[in-house]
């Protein structure tokens, strides 16, 4: 990879991805998580009436999966969208759990995070709201939230093990995680990751399954499901075409849960002191 340090590593995707706020998704998606425009959502499994519901100019296409169909959100609900660009997830979360839940979209471009409370101010949505900040150090309050979405963003982090132990701290104890990713299910050549479009494409940075788990599983998540699409092979292919990257790399869904915390039980509904429930 191009970019060696972590700071560099941002600096690259922050970059990128601020231009790619400036021209709407038209510039800089090749090789890349996305291919530009609205219509390739569809195809990641977004319904039309999902795609209709969202304010213009917030989906930038930027995605390889719909965390939303994992998710199973509820009315009033605090969810936060890792990575949230545009406001995409975020409105659609914020459909979802109504106008006594909030979603929060936390991104490092300021480009996108402008765009984003652009896009809320003119739809007037007012349960969303956008904060500048890097997912490795998430500006929101410990277990202040109880779903996590992610689409195609904890790729790009140079420590992905500081963005799950950050999930970790400020999901509610019972929270979840629904997060599509891409991840490695081969060890990648260097000749596919070794630059910098491979990794603000969603390709050099792509941690492989065992890793990502393992990850989940240290940090104290349960439930952990890293589950690889074989059918996004399909749209991979195109990312980087002729290249075989489809063979080392797919869109895949993430679930864990924050196990519920246990509550000590000294009242006179419990039997002895210390007992728990």
């Amino acid at each position: 990879m191009v970019s060696s340090s972590a700071d560099e590593v941002r600096n690259t995707v922050r970059e990128h991805y601020g231009k790619v706020a400036e021209t709407n998704g038209t510039v800089g998606c090749s090789p890349g998580c996305c291919s530009p425009g609205a219509n390739s959502s569809v195809a990641l499994g977004y319904s039309s009436d999902e795609l209709a519901s969202v304010p213009d100019g917030s989906n930038l296409g930027l995605g390889c999966g719909n965390p939303q169909a994992m998710a199973a959100l509820r009315a009033g609900e605090t969810v936060l969208d890792l990575g949230s660009g545009a406001g995409f997830d975020c409105f659609l979360a914020a459909r979802q759990v109504g106008p006594t839940g909030r979603a929060i979209g936390v991104d490092m471009t300021p480009q996108m995070v402008a765009k984003a409370r652009d896009n809320a101010r003119r739809a007037g949505v007012t349960n969303v709201d956008f904060r500048l900040g890097e997912i490795e150090h998430l500006p929101v309050l410990d277990a202040s939230v109880d779903v996590i979405l992610s689409n195609c963003v904890i790729n790009l982090s140079p420590i992905k093990a500081e963005v799950i132990r950050e999930a970790f701290r400020v999901l509610r104890p019972g929270g979840r995680l629904a997060i599509s990713d891409v991840v490695a299910t081969a060890p990648i050549p260097e000749r596919l990751r070794g630059t910098d479009s491979a990794l603000t494409g969603c390709i050099g940075g792509a941690a492989h399954v065992d890793e990502l788990e393992r990850m989940l599983t240290e940090t104290g998540f349960a439930g952990v499901a890293v589950r690889p699409r074989p059918e996004s092979r399909e749209f991979i292919k195109d990312w980087m075409p002729e290249s075989g990257i489809e063979e080392y790399v797919a869109s895949a869904t993430v679930e864990a849960v924050k196990p519920a915390a246990v509550r000590s039980c000294c009242g006179p509904e419990c039997c002895t002191p210390g007992a728990t429930q």
